[in-house]
């Protein structure tokens, strides 16, 4: 069995994985990286985007229950990790909003993991593809290493000072996502690159990990029902993102939640309700401003309701309001009831009086006729639900504190978002920088001669039964 010794083992070749091996190289440590797939970049090559809340107060406002030193890190460190883009010579364009309440910066996320590939690889860092990790290597309570098995079988063992887990969460495993995300978890597509399955959540949990709430959420985004994802880029071509403008009625005919408050958290409470399948109801005025535009200032625009109609979604075109009532039977609605569910809605928002739920950002009545009525689902981009870190990546065993020689970051991680969002590729990008400069600190020592305990987190953490 072949053994190599590293300062830094990776395991997970994602955004936050490829950030801190390009980093900790430029730091002048030795790295190895692992990776399940075939390729590097994960689900970061689907994205474009780097994001979040501007200010702690914003923050705060939008993601309450999330952990407060991780939300403080995000915020402070966000500029720090544009600035990076930046000194690898990626191009990020200048802030824009994002959302109601976000900022961010546009780049080509393909030429950012090319590059963090490239740069590993020539400052000495190895790169080991479809390649799984066996288990983690734990002394006196010290992660040193891990063993490995590459596609051929072929065993080797890397000793490490430090160990990243960043395998980009567990959204492709139906079980987890059960136990861990919702009963009904099962139900939804998969809005992500198919290796992330829990690798690095099984893992860490083995070697003492500590885990975050179940009832944490997801990340996700409404798409057509029925239509199954044929391409990576169908994942923002098959996004509603403009439910934040429409109505959403569930089975019984009932609007359940703001859709303004964006589309990311009606897609969580589409899960919960019957069927997790809904008709998302837009006027003249919502298709001509938002159905047909981009979501974000510089993205492609297209054309959601023919894309789900051209693909053999359940579609309908009502000439006027009277029209939603002749529905088709065998989509199981009742028509007259969807009918009138936009008329209520249509004479309070007309007279000013606030319907229930709110509208608290588009209070505007859906009177423009004709109507564009789309049967919609979730879909799943990730879990919330993860391993405890605190505030400089380390991964926090059952008692609070950091377990030696282990750090995550990305979407492997719990406890920054609960229920709410605000940018995971931005999480990604400040905890790998993260993760490499804690790897990189002289007084870091992981080896169990000389570890020691540190301050518990604010996380109150548990075990995972997984």
């Amino acid at each position: 069995m072949r053994t190599d010794d590293v300062d830094l083992l990776i395991i997970g070749a994602g955004m936050a994985g490829l950030t801190a091996g390009a980093r900790a190289v430029r730091s002048g440590l030795s790295v190895t990286i692992v990776e399940i797939g075939a390729d590097v970049g994960g689900s970061a090559r689907f994205a474009g985007y780097a994001w979040t809340a501007p200010s702690h107060e914003v923050m705060d406002q939008h993601n309450p229950r999330g952990d407060r030193e991780l939300k403080r890190a995000l915020v402070d460190r966000f500029a720090d990790g544009i600035s990076w883009i930046h000194s690898v010579g990626v191009e990020a364009k200048d802030a824009q909003r994002v959302l109601s309440f976000g900022r961010g910066h546009q780049f080509d996320t393909n030429h950012y993991i090319d590059t963090c590939r490239r740069l590993i690889v020539e400052g000495g860092g190895e790169l080991l593809l479809e390649t799984d990790t066996e288990r983690l290597v734990v002394e006196r309570g010290a992660v040193v290493g891990a063993d490995l098995r590459a596609a051929d079988g072929t065993r080797s063992h890397v000793r490490a000072r430090t160990t990243l887990v960043a395998t980009g969460g567990f959204q492709g495993d139906l079980a987890l996502r059960t136990a861990h995300v919702h009963p009904h978890a099962d139900r939804m597509q998969l809005r992500s690159n198919p290796h992330s399955r829990g690798g690095g959540y099984r893992l860490a949990t083995r070697a003492g990990a500590a885990t975050g709430h179940d009832d944490a959420g997801f990340y996700g985004h409404l798409i057509p029902s029925g239509i199954p994802f044929a391409d990576p880029a169908d994942f923002v071509d098959m996004s509603l993102y403009y439910s934040e403008h429409a109505l959403l009625l569930n089975l019984r005919g009932e609007r359940f939640v703001d859709e303004t408050l964006g589309d990311h958290l009606t897609a969580m409470a589409l899960l919960d309700q019957p069927e997790s399948r809904g008709l998302l109801i837009a006027d003249a005025r919502v298709f001509r401003d938002w159905i047909t535009g981009s979501y974000v200032e510089g993205a492609v625009a297209v054309d959601k309701f023919a894309l789900a109609s051209k693909r053999g979604g359940r579609v309908g075109l009502a000439e006027d309001l009277d029209e939603l009532a002749y529905l088709p039977e065998e989509w199981g609605y009742h028509g007259e009831t969807v009918r009138d569910a936009v008329k209520l809605f249509n004479e309070h928002a007309s007279a000013g009086s606030a319907p229930s739920p709110g509208r608290e950002l588009d209070p505007l009545p859906m009177d423009e006729p004709p109507y564009y009525v789309i049967e919609t689902a979730p879909a799943i981009t990730f879990p919330f639900h993860g391993l405890c870190i605190d505030d400089q990546a380390r991964v926090l065993g059952e008692d609070g504190r950091p377990i030696p020689g282990l750090l995550a970051a990305g979407s492997d991680t719990g406890g920054l978002w609960h229920r709410a969002y605000a940018g995971g590729l931005a999480a990604a990008l400040v905890f790998g920088l993260t993760a490499a400069d804690t790897a990189t600190e002289p007084t870091h020592c992981t080896w169990p001669c000389c570890w020691s305990t540190s301050r518990p987190s604010s996380i109150s953490p548990r075990r995972s039964q997984s």
